[in-house]
């Protein structure tokens, strides 16, 4: 069987020591960029890699031109998934420990495998705070995986520049989704980036949304439901997710695929990018198109 969205820990544990699965430990910390590969060494889930967001699923940040996470090149990204031992066949499981929302920063790496052409990706349900609260294995210290060799098979359909929101935000066949907290969307209490509010014409659908009282993903239902709704009859293939800088959105779209509803379109740039060019159309408050929960 092939996971391709998300994993239960139980499942994960069934497979422990599987030389084709390929656990990866994507904690972090915007506070403390530093405490995740600290935490890791203290420990971590058996076999597990240790994978930096601002490292090594990012590119350096051009001020003033990308926003805040820009996606790493290419050939840079192929090297290092060759590097954590992942290539055809290999079942990749990745975790966090993203405070209120599991699977953050992991979302962010199956986007990136999925974008290559790397389907058999899924992310732990509940992260590393369920892998503990179920009492299965730790390990500490670093590890590492025999090299492989990642072949990359782009898909361009799931990818969106800042010129392809602009050419939908007002177009009644698309929705361009802000995935940030509410109060951020109607530019309140802004505190990461210099200028407050949201791309003019996005709906409001925080990520959070997506996460049950007991830390782990609302069910395929809940999920189906929740986006069908924020849809409003829109073909998911034409939603366009963003958040403050491309990483949480893609918790949207991993929740979206879950549901049964395909692959939206990440527009990796996001917020933090838009704001940019002063030219680009921001707006404030909350308009007749925000989240219906």
């Amino acid at each position: 069987m092939v996971f391709t969205t998300l994993i239960s820990a139980e499942e994960l544990n069934a497979h422990l020591g599987d030389p084709d699965w390929a656990v990866i430990d994507c904690r972090f910390s915007l506070g403390d960029p530093s405490s995740g590969h600290r935490d890791y060494l203290q420990s971590h889930i058996p076999g597990a890699v240790y994978v930096h967001l601002d490292h090594d699923l990012c590119a350096p940040v051009v001020p003033g031109v990308t926003g805040r996470h820009p996606l790493p090149q290419v050939e840079q990204t192929i090297e290092a998934f060759s590097r954590w031992g992942i290539e055809a066949g290999v079942q990749v499981v990745a975790y966090d420990d993203w405070p209120g929302a599991s699977g953050g920063v992991a979302a962010r790496l199956w986007w990136i495998l999925r974008w290559l052409g790397h389907d058999a990706v899924a992310v732990l349900d509940g992260g590393w705070p369920q892998w503990r609260n179920s009492g299965f294995k730790e390990r500490f210290g670093e590890e590492r995986r025999s090299h492989r060799n990642f072949q990359a098979h782009l898909q361009p359909e799931i990818f969106a520049r800042w010129q392809d929101v602009e050419r939908v935000r007002l177009n009644p066949d698309w929705r361009v989704f802000d995935s940030r907290s509410a109060d951020r969307y109607r530019g309140e209490n802004e505190t990461i980036d210099p200028v407050a509010g949201h791309i003019s014409g996005a709906v409001s659908a925080p990520y959070q949304e997506n996460m049950a009282e007991n830390g782990l993903f609302r069910s395929r239902g809940e999920l189906r439901e929740r986006f069908q709704a924020l849809l409003g009859g829109v073909e998911p293939e034409h939603a366009i997710f963003y958040c403050g800088s491309g990483v949480t959105a893609a918790h949207n779209v991993l929740a979206m695929a879950h549901a049964g509803l395909g692959i939206a379109k990440l527009y990796i740039g996001s917020w933090s990018e838009w704001i940019t060019d002063p030219a680009r159309a921001v707006e404030l408050g909350s308009p007749d198109r925000s989240s219906p929960g």
